[in-house]
């Protein structure tokens, strides 16, 4: 399972971010993505999920252009935003269990919510609404729907935004077990994340 790019170009607006990038990730490896602010990062997510159109180039998957096939896209990727995407009303087991409800399309590949509850560590805070997490809690909700559900490609636009040693911690062992599993990951993050299977693409200002 390869997801590969050739000659990707992104502009937002009218400023070209990147142009001429081609990489590959393959099963088992994760590939940081690093730069300053405004070179691209999110965005080449955003085209890698197959959310916007690269203006020039190719997003692959198996060899087969990502857009030839939305649907089946979508469904291998798992994407965590700088957003947290949470409901605030919804107690954190409601809010996984709404996830779960609107990610899940194999059963049987399907995680419990105490699982994920359990792995992100907030089993303190399972019956408290989502409006009096603290920002690491509220990252660590987010990143617990990564358990949920099965998917091979990762996706993460900094994942360890507002999390304290131990969240960092948890989520590197989630990361760990994605990737001994098979999957693959890319992720916009300037944390050291300390594991051997990483990869690291750069960034620049384009003139």
């Amino acid at each position: 399972m390869t997801l590969e790019t050739r000659d990707l170009a992104c502009i937002r607006g009218e400023r070209r971010l990147f142009r001429g990038l081609g990489f590959k990730v393959e099963a088992g490896r994760a590939l940081v993505v690093e730069g300053p602010n405004g070179t691209g990062k999110s965005s080449l997510l955003r085209l890698l999920a197959g959310f916007l159109a690269p203006a020039q180039g190719q997003v692959l998957w198996e060899g087969q252009d990502v857009a030839e096939a939305p649907g089946a896209h979508r469904r291998r990727v798992a994407w965590i935003g700088h957003l947290d995407a949470l409901k605030p009303a919804l107690s954190v087991t409601e809010n996984l269990r709404f996830w779960r409800a609107a990610l899940d399309d194999n059963r049987r590949q399907r995680q419990s919510v105490r699982r994920a509850v359990d792995r992100l560590g907030l089993d303190h805070v399972a019956d408290l609404p989502a409006r009096y997490l603290s920002a690491g809690q509220r990252r660590r909700l987010a990143l617990a729907r990564l358990v949920l559900v099965h998917r091979p490609l990762w996706l993460l636009d900094e994942p360890t935004t507002a999390l304290d040693a131990e969240g960092v911690a948890a989520f590197r062992s989630l990361l760990e077990m994605h990737l001994d599993h098979g999957g693959s990951a890319v992720i916009a993050s300037h944390l050291d994340l300390g594991l051997p299977a990483i990869d690291r693409l750069r960034l620049g200002i384009v003139k």
